[in-house]
């Protein structure tokens, strides 16, 4: 036979398909894929354009202001703070303060475990009672994310450490309560009784504020 009438050999790829798939199967079985997380937030109800803002008026002495600008420098209180990691104590004794309760606060605050009413400084210049207690927090548009979420966790952990804590809880515990069991969530219930998380997040309104 001559040389030249040989053909030239081709690759059998038959099995090509099955090979990719294969692999495609492998990567989507072993790789972590990341999923943004949000925050969980009650967003208020859109204000009706047509109707006027409410006009609300609140005893500075009730609100504990906290504020952050775009280079991530914090002041709470009018004060600067470098090191969040005492803010949580802070809110607690803000929150817990009581100094000139009603009737019924009095009586909310006579149901509270001995380890929550020593934080109680009973200041007239501080919250009147945790339903008057608004801790106020507003960021710059240029502050970190980082931040932002670092403060927000020690706003609500110093609310759920109090709820943990009348109940006989850490603050683990009861944000795990399964609130579809009847028991655990009467402890929710009991737990936020008078003690409403009046956590205000105010809207930046500009840009490299200081």
């Amino acid at each position: 036979m001559p040389r030249g009438s040989r053909g030239t050999p081709e690759v059998n790829s038959s099995s090509m398909a099955d090979i990719a798939f294969l692999l495609l199967i492998f990567f989507l079985v072993t790789t972590t894929i990341a999923t943004d997380k949000g925050l969980t937030l009650t967003l208020p109800p859109k204000a009706d354009p047509n109707q006027p803002p409410p006009d609300i008026t609140k005893n500075q002495r009730n609100i504990f202001k906290i504020l952050v600008n775009s280079s991530d420098r914090i002041l709470v209180e009018d004060e600067p703070m470098t090191d969040i990691s005492g803010l949580r104590d802070q809110v607690k004794e803000f929150i817990l303060n009581f100094g000139q309760p009603d009737e019924e606060t009095q009586a909310l605050y006579n149901s509270l475990p001995a380890s929550l009413k020593a934080l109680s400084k009973r200041s007239e210049s501080s919250s009147d009672d945790p339903t008057e207690a608004v801790v106020s927090f507003k960021a710059d548009r240029g502050t970190s994310y980082d931040v932002y979420i670092a403060i927000l966790d020690e706003l609500q952990g110093a609310y759920y450490e109090i709820y943990g804590e009348r109940i006989g809880l850490t603050a683990d515990e009861f944000r795990s309560l399964d609130r579809k069991k009847p028991d655990e969530q009467e402890k929710y219930t009991i737990a936020r009784e008078g003690f409403p998380m009046n956590i205000s997040i105010a809207e930046p309104t500009k840009i490299g504020g200081n």
